[in-house]
């Protein structure tokens, strides 16, 4: 029997998760279906435009994500701290951005008088928006739902789009979280549909080495599709790398970019080999520093879902206990 989501999802544990969702029956339907000759290329952009809204709207950072062809990764930084901080105004701008809210929020924002015990129920909504905009399963379902509607409105059918709930995968350690990244940026490389990291549509990678996320775009489309209200918000960056983790609290992710630039470089020459260099490539020194050999490194990037459940997690146990 699965266990429930909240089981799965512990931020005191770990705010950092890898979510995956697969098309139904794995099917070709977010890019070119080689036995229709249909492509659905342009709705990987949809769910694309969607993720890095959404981010923007919840106390959700995102370090890594790759848009394939059947199916999605991303991995995100939960930060509900983030949350605390936001006015009852703000709560509802971003609630009603993609809901449109009671009658009384309604009325709350359109500036009407309210009476005390009116008010008292706006800021108990307030408070219930505030929980959802830090939970995971409540940025998936406004991820996953509206592009379900808008595939089958544009294919004229009904049922499912998505093949069940999205899987998340806590990442309990350092080099959990190196791991998962590479694995995802890395999706396109090891499908044989990219030849560099750099050249990988639709990932993270792609979005931090040649930014061409146009938000005015994304915005348009958005709510001309009906997925969003409104959008008032300024587009939260990918969630940055900050280095070598040091005294203070650190909010981003504990490597540096150029270390990780080149970690994806000397994986991706090592499961393409017909690239320049693939065999003279030194190990990369964020490897070093987290004492991991170039097979175990390699078997971690490229099978991450596979080995996670046999080795991450009796890890955590282990940690955890």
């Amino acid at each position: 029997m699965p266990r429930p989501r909240k089981a799965l999802i512990a931020v005191e544990e770990t705010p950092y998760y890898h979510v995956i969702s697969r098309c139904v029956r794995r099917s070709f339907l977010c890019g070119m279906d080689s036995e229709t000759g249909e492509n659905y290329e342009h709705r990987r952009t949809w769910i694309e435009q969607r993720i890095r809204l959404l981010a923007s709207l919840f106390a959700i950072d995102i370090c890594a994500y790759a848009i394939m062809s059947n199916h999605l990764h991303i991995v995100v930084k939960l930060q509900p701290e983030q949350a605390k901080d936001w006015n009852t105004q703000d709560v509802l701008l971003r609630w009603t951005s993609l809901f449109k809210g009671t009658l009384l929020v309604q009325r709350y924002l359109a500036g009407s008088a309210l009476s005390a015990a009116e008010l008292d129920t706006v800021n108990s909504c307030v408070e219930v928006y505030r929980q959802r905009l830090t939970s995971l399963s409540w940025f998936m379902k406004c991820l996953n739902e509206p592009i379900a509607r808008q595939a089958n409105q544009e294919d004229g059918c009904t049922g499912h789009f998505w093949e069940a709930r999205f899987k998340s995968q806590a990442l309990l350690t350092e080099e959990a979280l190196l791991s998962c990244m590479a694995y995802v940026d890395l999706n396109p490389v090891r499908a044989n549909i990219a030849e560099t990291p750099e050249g990988s549509d639709y990932t993270s990678i792609k979005e931090r080495l040649t930014p061409t996320f146009n938000l005015a775009h994304a915005i348009a489309e958005q709510t001309r599709q009906g997925n969003i209200q409104h959008f008032s918000h300024a587009l939260k960056p990918l969630l940055p790398f900050e280095g070598a983790q040091v005294e203070q609290l650190q909010q981003g992710i504990l490597f540096s970019l150029k270390d990780y630039l080149q970690l994806l470089d000397y994986t991706s020459r090592a499961i393409r080999p017909s690239q320049p260099g693939s065999t003279v490539n030194p190990l990369p020194p964020i490897l070093q520093r987290i004492n991991l050999g170039q097979q175990d490194w390699l078997a971690r990037a490229t099978q991450f879902e596979a080995r996670y459940n046999t080795h991450f997690s009796r890890r955590a146990h282990r940690d955890t206990a």
